[in-house]
């Protein structure tokens, strides 16, 4: 075949992709599939708006923070922590927030002494796919680079199901431990009023979540988790079994937010927000554990300055 012949075979073939991937996009965009959210917030209605497992503290703690926005589509924002009888959280931090519509930057400083922590993340939301690449702790200190990638891919299968995967790479410091990599498989059913998801690690964790709003004011959440895997220390073959269900609901009031949540390990909490101006609100955190037979009780207040208005103005 002479140079023409070859010439007129690649314009085919070339021809032939671009058609196909036009076919590919009308037959993508016929099924009306929207963006499927990223996989950090894969279940954020169960977990963050309705389960108590990532609010419940204890202590007293005061939240001073300070929004700015120098343009309609850049904003700054300040936060002053304080905290006393707590554990979770430090005597005292500083955080800055500065975002703008492509672009965010956050900064947290600690009266903790530690190790200092550097987050580097890019994410791209398509129509109907969701990308996200995180590096945390990147070094070129010990013997070639070192640090924590995570990878996570989402993509809307149709209008109601979206399925995922995520993967973790952690190479630490030569002395702190050997390379480590994990696989997660993700999946979401959304329908009207309920939505359903479901976790799978290549550790052997598996979790699942469901969220329902029975009205206007009222939501539930439950999660199970179930564990199968070998300890640390065990002999070999040894699989050590571990689960554990949450059933929570969440009640909307007028100018308050009520949270009560109870697991099968024996603990009851609750959460209790309530609004007393339009910059301040007071929370109380409350949580018996049955079986331990203590009690943690946590108060908040939280005083935020908008001052947005009145710079644009």
């Amino acid at each position: 075949m002479d140079e023409k012949g070859w010439m007129k075979t690649f314009l085919q073939f070339k021809e032939y992709i671009k058609n196909n991937i036009e076919t590919l996009r009308e037959i993508r965009g016929s099924l009306q599939l929207s963006n499927p959210g990223t996989v950090e917030y894969l279940s954020r209605e169960a977990q963050q708006d309705v389960l108590l497992s990532r609010m419940i503290f204890t202590g007293a703690r005061a939240d001073l923070g300070k929004v700015f926005a120098c343009k309609d589509d850049i904003t700054f924002q300040t936060t002053h922590s304080f905290s006393m009888g707590s554990q979770q959280f430090p005597l005292y931090s500083f955080g800055t927030v500065f975002g703008t519509k492509k672009f965010i930057a956050t900064g947290n400083l600690t009266s903790m002494t530690g190790q200092s922590v550097v987050q580097l993340e890019q994410d791209y939301q398509g129509p109907d796919t969701s990308i996200n690449v995180k590096y945390m702790n990147p070094s070129f200190l010990d013997n070639g680079l070192t640090g924590i990638v995570v990878a996570s891919f989402l993509q809307a299968i149709t209008p109601k199901l979206s399925l995922g995967i995520e993967g973790v790479y952690q190479k630490p410091p030569s002395a702190a431990g050997p390379e480590d990599t994990t696989l997660s498989y993700l999946g979401r059913y959304v329908e009207k009023d309920w939505i359903a998801t479901a976790q799978i690690a290549s550790q052997g964790i598996y979790s699942l979540t469901y969220w329902r709003k029975l009205s206007q004011k009222v939501q539930v959440g439950a999660e199970c988790q179930l564990v199968t895997a070998s300890p640390p220390i065990a002999p070999l073959g040894v699989i050590k079994k571990e689960g554990i269900t949450a059933i929570g609901a969440k009640y909307e009031f007028i100018n308050s937010v009520f949270r009560g949540q109870i697991d099968t390990t024996g603990k009851v909490s609750c959460l209790f927000e309530k609004r007393l101006a339009n910059a301040l609100m007071f929370t109380f955190s409350g949580e018996l554990d049955h079986p331990k037979n203590s009690v943690n009780i946590g108060v908040a207040i939280t005083f935020e300055n908008n001052n947005s208005r009145n710079e644009q103005q």
